[in-house]
């Protein structure tokens, strides 16, 4: 993987992580959350899609908006799954499992359908990465995961990390081998999700004005942060990054957010958090290396 590659990765990491914390300060909104964050989106990277349609640079197959339909579709269960869990678990549960299962399910797919064949190096710290994961997660205790929706929380982080595993080996292909440009893929996904998701709104759309009441500048953030960081990462694999690398080292985002909750929340991390964050760096550096 070449430096640049690695600079767009952690630069997605720090992204992914903040919009997430917004996520799930509106987790009580549900599916019109994703609904407004999905319209914000749209609207703010509009002008980037049309600067492109001037320039002629978007040529449409049949097999690409194939793809690019699967990946709307993707993407809005993941939407949807990830604020379904956030409303009956805690974030400590539910975003350290989607993240683990994640990058282990996406290498799989990266060997069985693109045919990568990741280095003893980069298994290794793939390991490495789902370990420190576990230890940022659990404090090196399993209680949480058996506290009152915990269980639900792995339900619901499971699932959600099977549909991370699923949008990102599609998109992975939409960039690699159909050379779709990751705006291009991303915006239009953001614009699959919105018109599946404008029926649920305009069936009440007062009710829907009145649950955003107070949330609108949680939606501003979490749709322009969460395009921009997935953006960053399709861009990484189009420099040539091989997905079986680059899905697990995108989970720095968990080593940032326990980051980010010491310094600006000022939560207490203790010494199990910081040993993942060791462990998660140093798999991390044999991803790199191999």
């Amino acid at each position: 993987m070449t430096f640049a590659s690695l600079l767009l990765v952690i630069l997605a990491s720090f992204i992914h992580a903040s919009w997430n914390l917004l996520a799930k300060r509106a987790s009580s909104v549900g599916p019109i959350f994703v609904f407004a964050y999905n319209f914000i989106a749209c609207v703010a990277y509009a002008p980037w899609i049309l600067h492109l349609l001037a320039q002629g640079t978007i040529v449409w197959t049949v097999e690409g908006v194939g793809f690019v339909l699967l990946s709307g579709i993707i993407h809005l269960a993941y939407s949807l799954c990830l604020q379904r869990g956030y409303q009956l678990a805690d974030l400590s549960v539910v975003y350290p499992v989607a993240r683990g299962t994640g990058p282990m399910l996406s290498t799989i797919g990266a060997v069985l359908i693109l045919g990568e064949m990741p280095t003893g190096l980069g298994l290794a710290g793939l390991a490495l990465v789902v370990v420190g994961i576990g230890l940022i997660a659990t404090q090196g205790n399993l209680a949480a995961f058996r506290r009152p929706g915990g269980q639900a929380g792995v339900r619901w982080g499971t699932a959600t990390g099977g549909l991370i595993a699923s949008y990102t080996v599609v998109d992975a292909y939409a960039v690699k081998a159909l050379g779709i440009a990751p705006v291009v893929l991303d915006w239009f996904s953001n614009l699959l999700r919105f018109f599946m998701l404008l029926p649920l709104v305009l069936a009440n759309l007062n009710r829907a004005v009145e649950r955003m009441r107070g949330f609108w500048w949680l939606a501003i953030g979490v749709g322009l942060l969460s395009p921009l960081s997935y953006i960053l990462v399709l861009a990484a694999l189009t420099t040539g990054a091989p997905l079986s690398l680059v899905a697990p080292m995108r989970e720095m985002s968990m080593m940032v957010g326990a980051l980010m909750g010491m310094l600006i929340l000022r939560e207490t991390v203790g010494p199990w958090r910081l040993a993942g964050c060791a462990v998660l760096i140093g798999g991390v550096i044999l991803l790199c290396a191999s």
